[in-house]
């Protein structure tokens, strides 16, 4: 019971996510030569860089709850507040991936 009282308190303030704009030195060298999509967890966000053409990316909790879609233009990046924790991003059905909130 307990552990469920902390799910809906982690889901209730997730709640108030905002889209912040990122600078272009924000992301590790690394990540600017890759051209298809990308999530990155960073220090209280994740970072989603849309490539060569949009993308749509769905973020889930680690219990599998849709948390949010965040889309992004081709050629832009964006940042989106989240809670520390485990999240598995899906990107427009290509990949998934474990992204870590710090």
């Amino acid at each position: 019971m307990r552990r469920l009282l902390y799910i809906l308190v982690a889901l209730m303030a997730m709640g108030g996510m905002q889209a912040v704009p990122v600078p272009d030195n924000f992301l590790p060298q690394r990540v600017e030569t890759q051209t298809g999509p990308l999530a990155q967890g960073a220090e209280g966000r994740i970072v989603f860089v849309a490539g060569s053409s949009d993308a749509t990316f769905n973020v889930y909790s680690i219990t599998g709850q849709l948390v949010k879609v965040v889309r992004v233009s081709a050629e832009q990046r964006t940042a989106v507040d989240f809670p520390k924790g485990f999240y598995i991003v899906k990107c427009s059905n290509q990949w998934s991936r474990k992204v870590v909130v710090r």
